[in-house]
């Protein structure tokens, strides 16, 4: 098989260096991945500018761009041959609930997702990263389940993994995407040049934890694998914006 690896940490990423290396046991790896930290970088692609790809002297690629610039870019182009699945990851900290629509981790593998390959977003849940074995271990159980059972159709799988030792596992759950209540407000400060600037805050409390939620499983020491989709039509309101938009 041939793997396509990108994060939003960085080509320099801890994460990204052990992703790679489990990877490499099944198969032939390429990684291209943000020449530096783009953690919030959503769906965004650069369209202002050329991009230019570097090598790195581990042989990673480095692109001057977003995460979905780097899947792209190497779909598209740069790759010779189309990659049989796109991993992203391995991420210093969860991507849950509401937070997947910010993170570059889970923009990559959307990306892939689009372009028609089978793609998983790998996240470890604690900042501090100390269990990167963890993570590397679910990603050798997923694709053994690929290569014995390849899905019909590309899939686009969220999968979070608690910071825990792998012995401490309790197994894996397949969630839906938790909700967290409104973000804290953001934080202004004063520059040395007395110019006022803000930081984005915090992201809420979590609102909805419930059963089946990756927010739940996680707690409980479980791997949450969710199923993610791109469709955004709010379906259950068609009829009602018709009738008030067109009747």
């Amino acid at each position: 098989m041939k793997f396509l690896i990108s994060n939003d940490d960085g080509y320099f990423s801890p994460g990204i260096a052990a992703l790679a290396h489990t990877l490499a046991r099944h198969g032939e790896v390429v990684v291209v991945a943000p020449e530096r930290d783009r953690s919030g970088a959503s769906n965004s692609l650069t369209l202002d500018r050329p991009l230019s790809v570097r090598k790195a002297p581990n042989g990673f690629l480095f692109v001057n761009g977003t995460p979905t610039d780097c899947v792209h870019l190497a779909v598209t182009g740069l790759l010779d041959t189309r990659p049989d699945m796109v991993f992203s990851g391995i991420n210093h900290g969860a991507n849950m609930g509401d937070d997947t629509v910010y993170s570059g981790t889970v923009a990559a593998a959307t990306e892939g997702y689009l372009l028609g390959i089978p793609s998983v977003a790998v996240s470890l849940a604690g900042r501090s990263a100390q269990h990167l074995a963890s993570a590397c271990q679910v990603v050798d159980q997923l694709l053994a389940r690929f290569t014995a059972q390849p899905p019909e159709h590309a899939v686009l799988l969220n999968v979070n993994v608690p910071d825990v030792p792998p012995e401490a596992l309790r197994g894996m759950e397949v969630t839906r995407l938790g909700r967290r209540h409104m973000a804290e407000p953001v934080i202004k400060t004063d520059t040395p040049r007395g110019e006022t600037v803000y930081w984005v805050g915090p992201a809420g409390s979590v609102q909805d934890a419930g059963e089946g939620t990756d927010f739940r499983a996680v707690a409980e020491n479980k791997i949450s694998i969710t199923p993610l989709m791109i469709d955004l039509t709010a379906y259950d309101q068609l009829d009602g914006i018709n009738s008030w938009l067109c009747n």
